[in-house]
């Protein structure tokens, strides 16, 4: 049995959630190689061969596949997937955009999310925002796999993985590539970050999330936010934490202003400690945090900013 786990990266740098993949694939057993894809990506190659685990790492290196268009990318896995039993990817951006491609293309159904490995065969993933768990077992010959990255510990990198180049399949023509406009900041990234401060609705206008950032630079975490707060236009989307937004499961995540609906406790509820900051002692949120202030935020993160100097 051989399993191959594609890597997730942003051209510069191999994306954390492949390690959490791998430790996925590692449960399942076998021989696991990685696949790179991409343009001038040699550094994330050499990166990938050090994932502990791993047996080969795979790198094609084509123009057609330097900005990640499935398109593309597909044609590429469906080619090598006759010598695999599964082939996993984590269930990021990246992952969610390639995968379901591969498993139309290859007439097979995708198991999607998983958070537990129960045999070859067999996986859990969360249904219905996360409040039930679906054990799913598939008899095909090849199983399309997306990873919850936040339900496995990621491995090791201390690996010497062989590199092997694989040879392109061209541009299929059917989409290209325009633009992209990414937002920058030093905070971390919120999917990777050890701790995540958001907010939502209570903080009743976008300008109040200074007082978040404040905390946040202090704390050096990342800012995140309910889809309550993101659709009435408080912060950009890639804030957005919950069953439309990313899953993060950081050592400590403080709701502030959050009611606690449950598509928002499916991205944030296997955090390692909530702390919650709502002035109805009535809210959701609270039934899932660790820690519980009942206050007046704009009371309480002032007061906290203060003491963290």
């Amino acid at each position: 049995m051989a399993i191959l786990v594609l890597c997730d990266h942003d051209g510069s740098s191999l994306a954390a959630a492949t390690l959490n993949a791998v430790a996925a694939a590692a449960e399942i057993g076998g021989d696991i190689d990685l696949l790179v894809a991409g343009s001038g990506t040699d550094a994330i190659a050499a990166e990938a061969a050090k994932t502990s685990g791993v047996s080969r790492v795979l790198h094609a290196d084509a123009a057609e596949y330097a900005n990640g268009l499935a398109e593309n990318i597909a044609p590429l896995i469906v080619g090598m997937a006759d010598g695999y039993s599964h082939i996993l990817a984590p269930a990021t951006t990246y992952g969610k955009n390639i995968m379901p491609r591969v498993a139309a293309l290859k007439d097979v159904a995708q198991i999607s999310d998983i958070i537990q490995v129960v045999d070859a065969d067999t996986f859990q993933r969360p249904i219905y925002a996360g409040n039930a768990l679906a054990t799913v077992s598939s008899s095909e010959a090849l199983k399309i796999v997306t990873v919850r990255a936040t339900a496995f510990e990621a491995v090791g990198t201390d690996g010497s993985a062989a590199i092997e180049a694989v040879s392109a399949t061209g541009d299929a023509g059917l989409s290209a590539f325009e633009k992209s406009e990414l937002s920058s900041s030093e905070r971390p990234e919120l999917t990777s970050a050890g701790i995540v401060i958001s907010g939502g609705r209570g903080m009743q206008d976008g300008s109040n999330f200074s007082m978040l950032e404040s905390v946040a630079d202090k704390l050096g975490a990342a800012v995140g936010a309910s889809r309550a707060a993101v659709d009435a236009g408080f912060v950009p989307n890639d804030y957005q934490v919950g069953q439309t937004g990313k899953v993060v499961a950081p050592d400590l995540y403080v709701a502030v202003g959050i009611s606690g609906a449950i598509q928002h406790l499916a991205g944030m509820k296997d955090s390692k400690v909530i702390v919650a900051i709502n002035k109805d002692d009535e809210a959701p949120i609270f039934q899932v945090a660790d820690y519980g202030l009942v206050a007046d935020l704009f009371d309480a993160v002032p007061a906290l900013d203060g003491e963290l100097g």
